[in-house]
């Protein structure tokens, strides 16, 4: 009599984080100045998911600015994999990593990056006007992103007539302006006061939460940090510590350097 074979059940895959919007897996990044070779990352996991506000931080020269510019694509990497939205980026060329930052990424600098001799409107829309959106639409949606960080009644003054705290709203603007799947910001709140770090904190945070943009902010003020889903601690190229702010440790994972 025929013995009937059953197929043999399917084997689950292995856990991942819901909805990553960004993943690292395993990467590693060296620089070499000729004379000396330096791990700036070091086989490195993180998921970032979507619509979820990251925070990095840990002492200067641990990696959090290389971690940022890696998963963004900026700079490349030497081992392991940078997942973007389901697409590793080693899959992109050069020309689809450029188009996929101007499409659906967002950057916000400690130092603005703002064009001294365009008003506040020009430099929110000029990353539109690079990507060819024409300009009666980039207009209004710059003065729609300037409306959305306080600052439309501004539009037209140039960034020596503003604040610190409004440079950097501006800057915002111009990270939203393209409606990111994710905005990377880095040090957002390290050129100024006590009083507008908060501000750009808290503005930070009502973006997120009502735009359900994904933020990953590389920043040394707790108080930045604090103001997360997730806090993220990196020493020499690693993480060592991820905590779910207000429900303790991640997973049980964190890991102290000894």
């Amino acid at each position: 009599m025929a013995v009937s074979v059953q197929p043999a059940p399917p084997v689950p895959a292995a856990p991942r984080i819901a909805e990553s919007i960004v993943e690292a897996i395993g990467v590693d990044k060296t620089y070499d100045t000729g004379t000396v070779q330096v791990r700036a990352l070091r086989a490195v996991d993180l998921a970032v998911g979507r619509g979820e506000m990251v925070a990095i931080m840990g002492p200067s020269g641990c990696g959090k600015t290389t971690l940022l510019n890696c998963l963004s694509g900026l700079d490349a990497i030497d081992d392991g994999e940078v997942v973007i939205e389901g697409v590793a980026l080693s899959a992109m060329s050069d020309r689809e990593r450029t188009d996929y930052r101007a499409r659906r990424m967002g950057f916000i600098f400690q130092f603005y990056n703002l064009m001294p001799v365009l008003t506040a409107v020009e430099n929110v829309e000029l990353p539109l006007l690079v990507a060819r959106v024409r300009a009666g639409d980039a207009r209004r949606r710059a003065l729609e992103a300037l409306d959305l960080v306080g600052l439309v009644d501004w539009a037209s003054h140039v960034p020596d007539e503003l604040s610190g705290g409004q440079r950097q709203r501006v800057t915002i603007a111009r990270s939203l302006v393209n409606e990111p799947a994710i905005v990377w910001a880095d040090e957002p709140t390290g050129d100024l006061d006590s009083e507008n770090a908060a501000e750009i904190s808290l503005l930070m945070r009502r973006l997120n939460v009502e735009r359900g943009v994904s933020f990953l902010i590389v920043t040394h003020d707790i108080s930045v940090g604090r103001n997360t889903d997730r806090l993220v601690r990196m020493v020499d190229g690693e993480i060592v510590e991820e905590q779910l702010l207000g429900e303790g440790v991640r997973n049980g994972r964190a890991r102290h350097a000894g």
